[in-house]
């Protein structure tokens, strides 16, 4: 049984393993359609883990794996997870102009909202690119109807991060005045340092050990986590794309696959975990 009270968030972020930053300048878009998707057995078989350990939680579902798998978004909906909005086409907001991202807003929303018969309030952009650069989403965010964001990462990363925002659930000011809540991808404190503990490629290539113990301490202050991966995480099986990426690239990708579900399977045991939108309320943020 967990050992904390503290209730964490518990997400995935649903896309295929093809759609991946990673492999963003190796496989065109034009491509997509003529690789093998794998994103609806994954799924399923974290859906099936998460059944044994009776934990709910959020799918962040990009509106082209809806359109592409509809009976998807209806399984998640039906076994009693929130669905929320991860974009249309996975394409990071430094890469889309306001009018494009409003689109995508208002296009995923709509389309996950028919699917799940749920109103969606929740948004994680696509590689976690809610940066300094791109904060006017958090007010189109606000225009389309969303609730909350959980993008920001308060890491310094290549690809993505606020190093100096806010670790912990808050109103977050937009560039128009007005406040959306943000829960923040988690970050624990070691010796003053920022150690990403939220999962996704963190909960693979380090230790175990290093995801329990930031979660605990997290915990420890009172404050819950947000935990996330993505269904190709959990298949070893996969093709085989090493060449359509960097050596780094790859490394990120597949470093650890036949271990993940293992992984997960154990930290369900050790945690609470709910979907943000029960955590958020449970704040009082929702």
């Amino acid at each position: 049984m967990p050992a904390s009270p503290v209730k964490n968030a518990f997400s995935v972020d649903v896309e295929d393993y093809y759609q991946v930053l990673n492999f963003q300048a190796g496989i065109p878009r034009s491509e997509w359609g003529s690789l093998p998707s794998r994103v609806t057995a994954n799924t399923i078989r974290i859906l099936d883990l998460l059944d044994s350990h009776g934990v709910k939680g959020t799918f962040f579902c990009l509106g082209c794996v809806a359109e592409r798998d509809p009976a998807l978004i209806r399984e998640i909906a039906a076994r009693g997870h929130e669905v929320a909005s991860h974009g249309y086409s996975h394409t990071p907001l430094t890469k889309l102009s306001p009018e494009a991202l409003r689109t995508e807003l208002r296009d995923s929303k709509r389309c996950l909202e028919d699917l799940s018969g749920q109103v969606v309030l929740g948004f994680r952009a696509p590689s976690f690119s809610i940066v300094s650069s791109t904060q006017h989403g958090l007010d189109l965010l606000l225009d389309e109807g969303y609730r909350y964001d959980s993008s920001v990462f308060p890491v310094r990363h290549p690809d993505y991060g606020i190093p100096g925002a806010q670790e912990v659930i808050h109103d977050l000011t937009t560039p128009s005045g007005r406040t959306i809540t943000e829960f923040p991808m988690t970050v624990a404190r070691v010796w003053g340092q920022k150690i990403p503990v939220s999962g996704g490629g963190y909960f693979r290539l380090l230790p175990f050990l290093v995801t329990k113990f930031g979660l605990d301490r997290v915990n420890r202050e009172g404050r819950p986590a947000v935990f996330y991966l993505h269904p190709w995480e959990v298949d070893p099986d996969q093709p085989d794309l090493r060449k359509r990426t960097s050596r780094l690239k790859a490394f990120r990708h597949y470093t650890n696959l036949r271990h993940t579900a293992a992984r997960l399977d154990r930290l369900l045991g050790l945690f609470r975990f709910a979907p943000l939108r029960e955590v958020l309320r449970d704040a009082g943020r929702l």
